[in-house]
């Protein structure tokens, strides 16, 4: 029997625990990553801003006194204090430090210090916040920690024309975030976005809704699966009374009014795209075995009674799949952890998982190993990265 390649089997076990190579992917992969905050419509008014907690990087993002949106570490420049709390938050005209009351202005000009004669040489303009790269595409604020990394250009390219296709720029938010916290390695929980073939297995309501319809595709940095709503036959009341009310949307073409659409970008954002409504999903990595999925749904204002039921009934629908698949990927974990498991072979329909694998493969090719190289190897890589 000839032996699998790479691309035919999944990442080894201890990619999946390792701490030594979690610090890895926190310094390979996600340093200098585009990680998503909000969307404008979150912070309409000037002082309004949103918080993203990342890796133990702190930001927010603020919309000024000029409204103009800019984004900054969320500490102070004296002692490293966290200056502001909340998810979503209005500061007046001035962030105050709640230690020692260090006071900047919306635009993170620091323009207060109390006792400043006790500093020797004391500049304010050298103690501004310091600022962190910020993208907005379709209304949606993005953020990147590190000086270096990809293009906001780029990395938004597979999402612009969905976004200007379904209005999203027009969009507000259907009510607050949500953080689940899930006791699974961050690739678990992505690799589970894509994996289709468990559809019909683990998901009755789903598959009693789109079927056998899902299509993959790969286009650059990210994955499509495109599904239909079908007229199916389905125990799940929701599915039926869903598809009875969802209406149809004026400005979406007839292939769009039923249509169901995820979209998966490197390496930690997703984009549930529904008629009805859009939603993100942040994978946030916690430590090796624990990840925080971070999620929100937005949606052009639309009173129709029709389409507050399709809203609500989606929700409910999607709330059962997200149970299930805690089950599922929780399940995988602990598979993983046993220490001795062999990577299962990867379906060739399953193009995703397969270009997926392969990408972390080439991103750190420490992963190629089957067996734990052990952490002096894995932080040998570490160094020459840093």
């Amino acid at each position: 029997m000839a032996a699998q390649t790479d691309i035919e089997t999944g990442l080894p076990a201890w990619a999946y625990t390792d701490p030594d190579f979690f610090a890895l992917e926190r310094a390979k992969l996600f340093a200098s990553s585009w990680q998503i905050v909000c969307h404008e419509s979150d912070i309409a008014k000037r002082g309004a801003y949103a918080t993203l907690n990342f890796l133990g990087a702190l930001a927010f993002v603020i919309r000024g006194d000029d409204g103009v949106i800019r984004a900054f570490q969320n500490v102070c420049r004296h002692r490293a204090a966290r200056l502001l709390d909340d998810p979503f938050g209005q500061c007046s005209s001035r962030i105050v430090c709640p230690y020692h009351a260090w006071t900047y202005d919306l635009g993170g000009r620091l323009v207060g210090v109390p006792g400043q004669d006790g500093y020797e040489a004391f500049d304010k303009k050298n103690y501004g916040l310091r600022p962190l790269a910020l993208g907005e595409c379709g209304g949606f604020v993005f953020i990147r920690f590190g000086e270096n990394g990809q293009s906001f250009d780029e990395f938004v390219e597979p999402l612009r024309e969905e976004f200007e296709i379904y209005k999203t720029a027009q969009m507000r938010a259907l009510g607050r975030i949500t953080l689940r916290e899930r006791e699974v390695n961050w690739k678990i929980a992505t690799e589970n976005y894509v994996d289709c073939l468990h559809l019909p297995i683990a998901h009755d309501g789903l598959n009693g809704l789109v079927g056998d319809t899902y299509k993959l595709n790969i286009k650059g940095d990210a994955y499509y699966i495109d599904a239909s709503v079908e007229d199916l036959p389905s125990q799940e009341l929701s599915v039926r009374a869903y598809r009875k009310f969802l209406p149809e949307v004026a400005h979406l073409s007839p292939e769009r009014q039923r249509r169901w659409v995820y979209i998966k970008l490197w390496p930690n954002l997703a984009f549930d795209i529904y008629p009805d409504q859009i939603d993100f999903m942040q994978f946030i990595p916690l430590s090796p075995e624990r990840t925080l999925l971070r999620e929100i749904s937005y949606a052009l204002p639309d009173d129709r009674r029709e389409m507050r039921a399709a809203r609500y009934l989606n929700w409910r629908i999607n709330r059962v799949v997200n149970i299930e698949d805690m089950d599922i990927i929780e399940r995988v974990q602990a598979g993983f952890g046993m220490g001795d498991y062999e990577p299962g072979p990867i379906s060739k329909d399953e193009i995703c998982l397969r270009d997926f694998a392969e990408r972390m493969r080439r991103e750190l090719p420490v992963c190629r190993e089957r067996q734990n190289p052990g952490p002096d190897a894995l932080r040998k890589q570490l160094d020459a990265d840093a």
